[in-house]
């Protein structure tokens, strides 16, 4: 199979991967007015009963930057997702309010849209419900749901903005998630080298880029997992990461409590990583460089280490081509400005 026609069906594969049920993609609707760029074949899909329109996505914007939305204002969704760092932090782990430091790394918004479930270990599942872990989590945000509903009310700026996104200016928390999702789901790259290069343009990747291609979807073995155009199949593995520890994250497995999938975290996009580091979900690996050596001496030996994870015996000019390829990955970095907050 070629490497464009294995990103092709990758979608499809990574429904299956993931084990979803099929009449709960029966309740999502197509309709996306926003333009994709090059390489994103298909829009997110956006819930029926969240549908996307302007002034929906331009209240989540306000209140994915508002710091009031965490208990002591001082920390907004886009202080752990920042348009300005990749939409992470750029840290291991982020930082909460008061100083307090979370257990894993931030994970980018970039075409989280696309992401079946989310967060690390996939226990929200859709970016709505994901949006009210961080608010009342007391290490993120540190407020509740009612409290920040109870504020947001108290902020008379608020209400012509919903009246307009919603139709009434009544603030609910389903409201409120909703734009931010609706906002999230605005957030896509693409136009990477790679994506001009499968669109023709044979100038677009280096020779070393495409010899590592070559290699990522073949010795490798990387787009067994990093599948489809957003190089992930939105299922969890254990690669072995942090698996040496005392008292290991078990990720999924917190989730599911099945015994197979302990110390499994989700697979992430590869768009966009040179502004995502530190890598893994604990952020223990500072550079790609030494995430493909990681790769290349088999992950971290362990019991439930995934299958498909074996040494690679990359020579050092192999590793020197597969990381010109996750370069050329790297797309248009979607900024979006801190806008004017309501008051």
């Amino acid at each position: 199979m070629k490497p464009g026609r294995a990103l092709s069906v990758g979608v499809a594969c990574a429904f299956l991967c993931a084990g979803l049920a099929r009449a709960q993609f029966e309740e999502e609707i197509s309709t996306y007015p926003y333009k994709l760029p090059v390489g994103i074949p298909q829009p997110p899909p956006v819930p029926a009963k969240n549908p996307i329109n302007d002034a929906k996505v331009d209240l989540g914007k306000r209140l994915y930057f508002d710091k009031r939305l965490s208990r002591n204002s001082a920390v907004s969704c886009a202080t752990c997702h920042s348009p300005r760092k990749g939409w992470t932090d750029q840290s291991p782990v982020s930082t909460g309010i008061h100083g307090l430091k979370g257990t894993r790394s931030a994970p980018t918004v970039l075409n989280a849209a696309y992401n079946l479930l989310q967060f690390w270990d996939g226990r929200a599942p859709s970016l709505e419900e994901q949006a009210k872990g961080p608010m009342q989590n007391p290490v993120e945000m540190g407020f509740s749901l009612p409290g920040v509903v109870k504020r947001l009310k108290s902020i008379r700026g608020y209400a012509p903005l919903f009246r307009k996104a919603f139709g009434s200016p009544g603030v609910t928390i389903e409201r409120v998630v909703q734009a931010i999702a609706s906002f999230e789901r605005t957030v896509i790259t693409g136009n990477s080298p790679y994506d001009r290069y499968q669109a023709g343009d044979a100038k677009a990747m280096s020779a070393d880029a495409r010899r590592g291609m070559e290699i990522f979807f073949g010795k490798g073995n990387c787009s067994v997992c990093h599948a489809g155009f957003n190089f992930s199949d939105s299922d969890f593995h254990n690669i072995g990461v942090g698996m040496s520890r005392p008292k290991p994250d078990l990720g999924r497995f917190d989730v599911t409590k099945r015994d197979r999938d302990r110390g499994a975290f989700k697979t992430p996009t590869l768009r966009n990583l040179s502004d995502t580091a530190p890598y893994m979900h604990d952020g223990s690996e500072k550079t790609l460089a030494r995430v493909v050596d990681f790769y290349d001496k088999g992950g971290e030996p362990n019991k439930w280490l995934d299958g498909r994870i074996k040494p690679l015996h990359l020579t050092s000019a192999e590793k020197k081509e597969l990381l010109a390829f996750l370069d050329a990955l790297n797309g248009d970095r979607v900024i979006v400005e801190s806008p004017a907050l309501p008051q």
